[in-house]
């Protein structure tokens, strides 16, 4: 995997997350994730083709979901509704978009497909990429999301 593939993803979830949803997400460590068992309990999964295959996939829990899409939508949800997996959907569209014009800029041109939205405690995530996943952590005041990216 092209480390060059990471600093975007990072970049880009804090921009994203800061304009849309008015928070700011502190990052940690990346590291690679060794099992397909998704970190959150809910995924916004997006494939990428171009240069190679990838995915990008943005994560959270229960907490960080309802946190993040509040503060975006002003509203009060309390579960994971259809309308949280709706901007958790478009959420991680825009972070795959910002990290792809960045990474345009560097010369590798990615086309995205449409998001799809994982539910569920512990649910798989099986991607059709051979690399190795990068796992960004990420928390805002201790709800906790990553952001994975994986690519051939």
């Amino acid at each position: 995997m092209n480390v060059e593939f990471i600093n975007p993803f990072l970049k880009a979830t804090t921009n994203v997350l800061s304009m849309m949803a008015f928070v700011n997400p502190v990052a940690g460590k990346p590291f690679v994730k060794k099992d397909k068992v998704a970190k959150g309990d809910i995924s916004g999964v997006i494939g990428l083709t171009g240069p190679t295959k990838g995915v990008v996939i943005f994560s959270l829990t229960k907490p960080a979901a309802i946190k993040i899409v509040n503060s975006m939508l002003s509203e009060k949800y309390t579960d994971l509704s259809e309308e949280v997996s709706d901007a958790i959907g478009e959420l991680t569209n825009m972070i795959s978009g910002d990290a792809r014009r960045e990474l345009a800029g560097k010369g590798f041109k990615f086309e995205a497909g449409l998001p799809s939205i994982v539910k569920g405690p512990g649910h798989i995530i099986e991607t059709i990429t051979k690399g190795p996943t990068i796992a960004i952590p990420f928390h805002i005041d201790g709800a906790e999301f990553v952001v994975e990216t994986s690519f051939e």
